[in-house]
């Protein structure tokens, strides 16, 4: 509607200004016509006066006096040509003889004769105003060509543009209010088409997977909302039956995650201990004098690896609250190290510029995200021809840094975002729990993970702990 009347009002305003300009136009060649008709017949009158013979050698006696009293009685200039086209008369009295007045183009002389109303017409511009000069033969009382009556005639539209100027101004003022009109109409008007089409259109923003929604009631609705309503209503109750369906599946999956987590945690140090056992078996002799030491130091390393599975446990069965904090003083150096003992690859390598660093963690949660960062380093690298793991302990201003770097296959590009994701993995076996969980241990004690990797080249975890003052 507010279109309709802007197209209306720009064309109104086009054709308006096109019929003064052509209004305009004819009202000046009519009026150049009655004035041009009406110097002819002075004209002739005087040559039917005169008592000079009706020739060209005579126009300029004849019209020596009579040129001005007929410019005065018309009101306008006009010149009086020979026949070819040289000045003889002019009815200014400030004429100043020049090139274009004292003679006719060729142009104006060959339209006057080609022209079959022995009439020629030239348009020009000056000063930024139009004006037209008309061209026609003088006749004797024979009708005989004798001279060439010149009119020049100023096309004068400043009465003509002031009308359309003002008839403008109020077209505007009436469009501007037809305009205002039109938008009163057309918000009330939509509002009136919409009302229902917003009701649902809140409804439906407020549609919430998780959440009773409530269904859609319009009283007396057109039958094309009504279907829209019934289709909408429709859809709340197969929503609600979906997300019923949804929640048991959501449930029932969170109880399988619960237990394949389990049992990727337990299976960590079950491996070392299998190791380990079968590390002592072919090893172990009873008459080596240092036995003793070494079942000590054997059943060291099983205690520490059922009380990782004892923690797991534990941590499990109140899982929003895992890992919980047992936080004692450690020597991370020392405990690194001994999370260490459990791997036989000669390619392990441990490193540290500091004899003793001290944080303030749970031994057990520092010895599995050791073991996971390792046991990850050592899956990356089995098609190396010479894999290299090194895990370092240094200091980096009030934080104790870990570093586990390998040599093997790297991390791809596409993948470092969802590295540290639970069930994520590129390994074609495992649950890809273990770095989450090691996320979620290092940010419990307020720490930092992070990683660099080059495909084919290797990749460096680093996890930082604060680092405990040592007196």
């Amino acid at each position: 509607m507010i279109l309709l009347v802007l197209i209306a009002s720009v064309l109104i305003a086009g054709v308006t200004i096109y019929q003064y300009r052509e209004q305009s136009k004819d009202y000046h060649q009519n009026r150049l016509l009655r004035k041009e008709a009406q110097i002819q017949q002075s004209i002739s009158y005087t040559l039917r006066e005169t008592t000079y013979p009706a020739t060209t050698e005579y126009l300029g006696r004849i019209f020596k006096d009579e040129i001005y009293q007929i410019a005065d009685v018309q009101n306008i200039n006009f010149n009086i040509y020979d026949l070819e086209g040289q000045l003889i008369k002019s009815s200014r009295p400030t004429f100043n003889n020049d090139s274009i007045s004292i003679c006719l183009t060729a142009d104006v002389l060959n339209g006057l004769l080609s022209s079959a109303e022995q009439r020629y017409v030239e348009e020009n511009a000056a000063a930024g105003e139009r004006y037209q000069a008309s061209y026609t033969y003088i006749h004797d009382v024979k009708s005989k060509p004798i001279g060439i009556l010149n009119l020049p005639y100023l096309e004068d539209n400043t009465f003509n543009d002031m009308e359309l100027r003002e008839f403008l101004l109020r077209l505007a003022g009436v469009y501007l209010l037809m305009l205002l009109i039109a938008i009163a109409l057309a918000y009330f008007i939509s509002k009136y088409i919409t009302r229902s089409l917003q009701t649902i259109s809140d409804r439906l923003t407020e549609t919430h997977l998780t959440k009773r929604n409530e269904k859609i009631i319009i009283e007396d609705p057109s039958e094309e909302i009504g279907k829209l309503i019934d289709s909408y209503n429709g859809m709340i109750d197969e929503l609600e039956q979906s997300a019923a369906k949804l929640a048991r599946s959501e449930r029932e999956q969170a109880w399988r995650e619960m237990a394949k987590q389990v049992a990727h945690e337990i299976k960590n140090p079950l491996t070392p201990m299998r190791l380990s056992v079968q590390s002592f078996e072919r090893k172990f002799d009873p008459a080596d004098p240092n036995a003793k030491a070494k079942v000590k130091e054997y059943s060291k390393t099983l205690i520490q690896q059922i009380d990782t599975m004892s923690s797991i446990a534990s941590a499990f069965s109140s899982f929003a609250e895992m890992p919980a904090q047992q936080n004692e003083t450690l020597d991370v150096v020392k405990i690194v190290k001994l999370a260490l003992d459990i791997f036989n690859e000669d390619y392990i390598h441990f490193i540290s510029e500091e004899e003793k660093l001290i944080a303030k963690l749970d031994r057990t949660q520092l010895i599995r995200v050791v073991t996971n960062l390792v046991k990850n380093a050592i899956q990356a690298v089995p098609e190396v021809v010479s894999p290299r793991i090194l895990v370092s302990v240094t200091a980096a201003g009030e934080y104790v840094k870990i570093s586990v770097a390998d040599n093997g296959i790297g991390i791809d590009d596409g993948f470092k975002d969802k590295i540290f994701e639970p069930k994520f993995t590129t390994k074609s076996s495992g649950m890809g729990l273990g770095l989450g969980m090691v996320k979620n241990i290092v940010e419990t004690y307020k720490g930092e993970i992070d990683f660099t990797s080059q495909p084919g080249k290797g990749t460096v975890f680093t996890v930082k702990f604060p680092r405990e003052n040592q007196s």
